[in-house]
């Protein structure tokens, strides 16, 4: 196995377990642990990855140029899905994350709508729109552009939202909506219980990932609007756990 492919699949592991050991790893893929150190030391310098005591976890956060460039596809007809959810009048809090910022683009010229958000990127995009604007602060994620926190999530127990628009970094194999931040994770449990109709808009690059902090699960949202397709098993554990999948073409 070459090198890069090697690399490759220590990545693949990472996101779909959230950590790997060294010793692990060299088992798993027939090599010295030695070999895996130097995989993982690059790994680490090309910002894929942080190195651990005995291993590595997955990178905590993707920056916001790095989203933003990816499966940008799958992101805009996700957004087209999610903006027919929205009427004028309405009260909508968008999430922190590029696929609400496409739907931030797509419902900007719905008239008399206001819109409450926790990333500086969507704030910047609207306003200069007509939509009444709502900033949510607190402590800012430089490299997302995301404001959450102790402030952050008190700000918005007092509000109610109409409808409700969430992403999420990573589902794992339960369906389970994860985060790799702890400060994040409050924040995003509290706000859909605050929404008439809260969905989650997520492409299908974030199923089967793992990271450390539990949010909630996708039967928790009224809808999980997505591109992905679901096996006939899938189906019947989405379905026992309540979650009404609202599937998008691509």
């Amino acid at each position: 196995m070459l090198a890069a492919e090697r690399r490759e699949k220590i990545t693949e592991f990472l996101y779909r377990y959230g950590s790997v050991q060294v010793e692990e790893l060299a088992q798993e893929l027939g090599v010295s642990t030695m070999t895996i150190r130097r995989d993982l030391l690059k790994l680490q310098e090309d910002g894929k990855i942080e190195r651990c005591h005995g291993g590595a976890v997955a990178k905590q956060e993707v920056t916001y140029m790095d989203k933003q460039t990816s499966h940008c596809e799958e992101k805009a007809a996700i957004a087209e899905k999610c903006a027919e959810y929205v009427v004028s009048g309405n009260t909508v809090f968008l999430d922190a994350g590029t696929t609400t910022y496409e739907i931030a683009r797509k419902i900007m010229d719905i008239p008399d709508i206001l819109v409450v958000t926790n990333d500086l990127e969507i704030a910047q995009l609207l306003k200069n729109s007509p939509v009444e604007l709502f900033v949510c602060g607190g402590h800012v994620q430089k490299a997302t552009g995301s404001m959450f926190g102790h402030y952050a999530t008190e700000m918005l127990k007092d509000f109610k939202f109409d409808v409700g628009f969430f992403g999420a970094a990573s589902i794992n194999d339960e369906f389970e909506v994860m985060t790799p931040t702890v400060d994040k994770m409050w924040l995003k449990r509290e706000t859909p219980k605050q929404c008439r109709n809260a969905y989650l808009a997520v492409d299908g690059s974030k199923f089967d990932r793992q990271a450390m902090a539990k949010i909630n699960c996708l039967g928790d949202y009224t809808g999980v609007i997505t591109e992905k397709k679901f096996s006939k098993d899938e189906q019947v554990y989405l379905n026992g756990m309540g979650a009404e999948i609202i599937e998008v073409s691509i």
